[in-house]
């Protein structure tokens, strides 16, 4: 069979699952799963702020809090599942390069799209994990990854380079927020409230991307991999900071509104 031939028939299978309502389903459960996490972290990080410095604000602090409980163990797997779902339509997605528009700005969707699909297949991953009670500590993880892209030549330039991808992406976050950019990614508009929640949302999730993306910077140039931190590390070094507890609360009720978002987005994404 020619690439051609092949191309095609990719296409081909990539639009059948695009348009499965199976899909649409489980990508649905995604983000209410990803709703639930993103108000777990934003209360951990609300008991960093005024109670309890030592909790882990991040992914696997949530997934954690869920493996603890015999209902939330449901709830992991039911994640993998909605994280799976969303990895296939993002991969649909950027095959088919369902956008309007010109070449570069079809070329750009499409890179979009892989890389929200290698997101969600990590959180996949990661679910399937504590679901398994196998699930690892994603602040150790991150240090891990760091020291092994230091320990190489030209570790310390990717680092950093990593570091102001992440910049970029929160960046993006606060301008997709302010601009209620987000509105192309729903079929309706989704009323005031869910609006509302999705500038805070959108724009406090975006502040704390930079300070990861921040911590990143600093491990390459310090070439230190314990500055890598990640989200827990990022919200917790927003703590440190003058006012830091208000800091870190308006931060974490951001945070929540970015869940309570996700969760009307199931309803209304576009998919």
């Amino acid at each position: 069979m020619t690439s051609q031939g092949l191309s095609g028939q990719a296409s081909d299978t990539a639009r059948r699952a695009a348009n499965s309502k199976w899909l649409e389903r489980t990508a649905r459960i995604g983000f209410v799963v990803s709703g639930l996490l993103h108000l777990l972290i934003a209360w951990i990080a609300l008991q960093i702020a005024w109670t309890n410095a030592k909790a882990r604000a991040d992914q696997s602090g949530a997934l954690g809090m869920l493996a603890d409980h015999s209902w939330g163990v449901v709830v992991l797997w039911l994640g993998v599942l909605g994280f799976v779902g969303l990895t296939l339509w993002q991969i649909a997605d950027a095959l088919l390069g369902r956008h309007g528009g010109d070449a570069k700005e079809v070329a750009g969707a499409r890179i979009k799209a892989a890389s929200k699909a290698v997101v969600y297949a990590a959180l996949a991953y990661t679910t399937f994990a504590f679901a398994h009670g196998a699930g690892k500590s994603s602040s150790k993880q991150t240090k891990d990854f760091t020291h092994s892209l230091l320990s190489h030549s030209g570790g310390r330039v990717l680092v950093v380079v990593i570091g102001l991808v992440v910049i970029g992406v929160g960046v993006y976050h606060v301008y997709k927020g302010w601009t209620r950019g987000f509105h192309k990614d729903l079929v309706q508009h989704p009323g005031t409230t869910v609006e509302y929640l999705g500038v805070a949302g959108y724009i406090a999730k975006g502040i704390a991307l930079v300070v990861v993306g921040g911590l990143f910077c600093l491990a390459g140039f310090q070439k230190q991999a314990s500055e890598a931190t990640g989200l827990d590390g990022a919200l917790k070094t927003l703590r440190e900071q003058p006012a830091g507890s208000w800091l870190l609360t308006v931060v974490a009720l951001g945070l929540a509104a970015y869940g309570l978002y996700s969760f009307a987005r199931a309803r209304y994404a576009k998919l």
